[in-house]
This record gives structure tokens, C-alpha cells and sequence, in this order.
């Protein structure tokens, strides 16, 4: 049986590059036949026109129908698998409030579509900043579906963080282990390696805390911006490189003995307010997760996720009157 899968903002770089990588088998393997619904708000349907010709010319042995779309209800009829991408820029001037409120207004829109077209066992990914707020905003807005079919994409900072500890130590990435990314995919995120291990030898005992503290946790806070300031253009390849990468964990497992990162709803774990979209270490078995528990968390580690924590539940407040 085939699988529905839902890319918003499917024209633009990041939708761009996961239509070609989902279409050819990356997520689901190359034996399951996917069915891509791209949505794209209408001045872009025309590029959107240009991206299913050629997935069309790829002839890719998994993909089965592509439809192409600026409404939402079609978009996201029978989709088992949504990647929520398209969302409002940043422009000059605009405080995050601003920014919160104009993309509240679409993710509202788009949790209703999926509330009432899609799948109800559907998994929700949500890419498009910021992340965690518009993944509670649109889960709010999809109330027959089960809050846990949200979440938000933290697995690019996953990711990155891995890729620093692997560049500091020459150690190659696949040897890293239990990196966890705790809080707002914002530069409040804590970047944690308390427990990781670096080919089985702990992280610290390799790198030391000074080392981590001044020089890792805000090269990955900050790695978003140092890409835009090399590239004139925000991540892209990486960035739907970790949506995959997130999504094929939920729904087929991740590593035993490892643990990945993602931004899921609170239920009230290591003292996390309920009610906001928090990144956890979690574990993904059998198409669920679970959150990593009683881990040790020293006053640094403490105070690092509280400030994080404080700046969503800030975000909640500004688009409260929408949820």
C-alpha cells in the first residue's frame, strides 16, 4: 500500500531537496511506493510545475502519483507523513513576536487541514521557524489527532553537534553517541554531551568542560547563521537531510543503544513546563519514542534548559489568543 506524504512549501530550497530524497526511497526504502502532495501558496505554483516535471523525469522506482497544490485540505488528504516546511521569513524590522503571530495564522490553517483530511494516525514534522511554536499551534488546531503526531525538527542541531565533536576529535561521526539537544530550536538550545561517548570513551573525559562550554555549544547554536553569512542562503541540504533523518527514526527506529533528539510536547519530564513543543532525548521503537529518563543533570545543564524553556513558554504567551 503506498504512503501519502505532505511537503509544504515544496518549491522552496528545503521542500526542494526532500521531494528528490523521499521520492527515491531515503525515507520509507526504496520497496515502499510513496505518493507526494506538495503544496505551495499560488504565486509559486508555477516553479512547483517545474519541481513534479522533474521528479517525473527521475523515474524513481518508489514514487508513485505527485499532485501539486496551493490548498491545504487536498494536500493533506490521507497523508500519512507531513513535513511542514513553508513558513514566513523573517523580514527586516519584524520582532520574533511579529514573526510568531504571521506564521501562527498559517499553521493554523494547516492543523485544521490535516485535522480534517488527513490520516489520523498521521506524523507530523514541523520544519518551517520557529519550529517548536508553530508545532503546538498546529497540533492546537488538529484536535482529533494525538498531540504526540507533532513535532519539531532538532535533529539539524543533532546533527551539527555530532559533526563538531567529530571534526575536534577525528573521530568519524558514526562512533558518537547519546548527543542530546535539549529546549528551542533558537539559539537558547542546550547542546548536551554530559553522557555522550566518543568511541565508547566519554566525551568530556576527551574534550574537558571548559573546551565544551566556550567553543561547541555555541558553534552549534550559532552553526545556522555562520551557513547564511557563508552561503548569502539559510541551511537547505542539511536541513531536509535531518527531517529525514527524524522522521525515519520515528517511524522505523533508531539505533539501539543510541538516542536521537527531537522537539515533542512536554509531559512534564526533568520539570518541563506541559503545554510547549520541548526537545528531548528520546528513543523511537516500533513507529513511537520515548524520552530518555534519570539522567543526571548537572546546575549548568539545569539552568541552560530552564532558560530555554522560558523563552517558549514566552512564545506560547504571544500567540495564545490563536491556540
Amino acid at each position: 500500500m503506498p504512503k501519502t506524504i505532505t511537503i509544504t512549501g515544496a518549491a522552496g530550497q528545503i521542500g526542494y531537496q526532500l521531494a528528490f530524497r523521499i521520492a527515491s526511497g531515503q525515507l520509507l526504502g526504496d520497496k515502499t511506493k510513496v505518493n507526494l502532495k506538495l503544496l505551495e501558496i499560488n504565486p509559486a505554483l508555477e516553479a512547483l510545475k517545474g519541481v513534479a516535471m522533474e521528479l517525473e523525469d527521475c523515474a524513481f522506482k518508489s514514487l508513485g502519483e505527485v499532485t501539486i497544490t496551493d490548498d491545504a485540505s487536498i494536500a493533506f488528504g490521507g497523508s500519512d507523513f507531513a513535513f511542514l516546511v513553508g513558513a514566513k521569513p523573517r523580514g527586516p524590522g519584524m520582532e520574533r513576536s511579529d514573526l510568531l503571530i504571521e506564521n501562527a495564522q498559517i499553521f493554523s490553517i494547516q492543523g485544521k487541514a490535516i485535522n480534517h483530511n488527513a490520516n489520523k494516525n498521521i506524523k507530523v514534522l514541523v520544519v518551517g521557524n520557529p519550529a517548536n511554536t508553530n508545532a503546538l499551534i498546529a497540533s492546537a488546531n488538529a484536535p482529533d489527532i494525538n498531540p504526540r503526531s507533532f513535532s519539531a525538527m532538532m535533529r539539524l542541531d543533532h546533527n551539527r553537534a555530532i559533526a563538531q565533536l567529530a571534526k575536534k576529535t577525528s573521530f568519524h561521526s558514526s562512533l558518537i553517541k547519546k548527543v542530546a539537544i535539549w529546549g528551542n530550536h533558537s539559539t537558547t538550545q542546550y547542546p548536551d554531551i554530559n553522557n555522550a561517548l566518543i568511541n565508547s570513551t566519554k566525551a568530556l573525559d576527551l574534550l574537558g568542560q571548559d573546551w565544551v562550554r566556550n567553543n561547541f555549544s555555541p558553534a552549534v547554536q550559532k552553526r545556522g547563521a555562520e551557513i547564511i553569512q557563508a552561503r548569502g542562503l539559510s541551511s537547505a541540504a542539511s536541513a531536509a537531510s535531518a527531517a529525514i533523518d527524524h522522521m525515519n527514526d520515528w517511524e522505523m527506529g533508531s539505533d539501539e543503544g543510541d538516542w536521537v533528539s527531537m522537539a515533542i510536547p512536554s509531559d512534564g519530564s526533568y520539570g518541563i513546563s506541559e503545554g510547549i513543543i520541548f526537545s528531548y532525548p528520546v528513543t523511537c521503537k516500533d513507529g513511537d519514542y520515548s524520552i530518555v529518563q534519570e539522567l543526571n543533570l548537572d546546575g549548568f545543564s539545569q539552568e541552560s534548559i530552564k532558560a530555554s524553556e522560558l523563552e517558549l513558554l514566552q512564545e506560547r504567551e504571544a500567540i495564545k489568543h490563536l491556540l
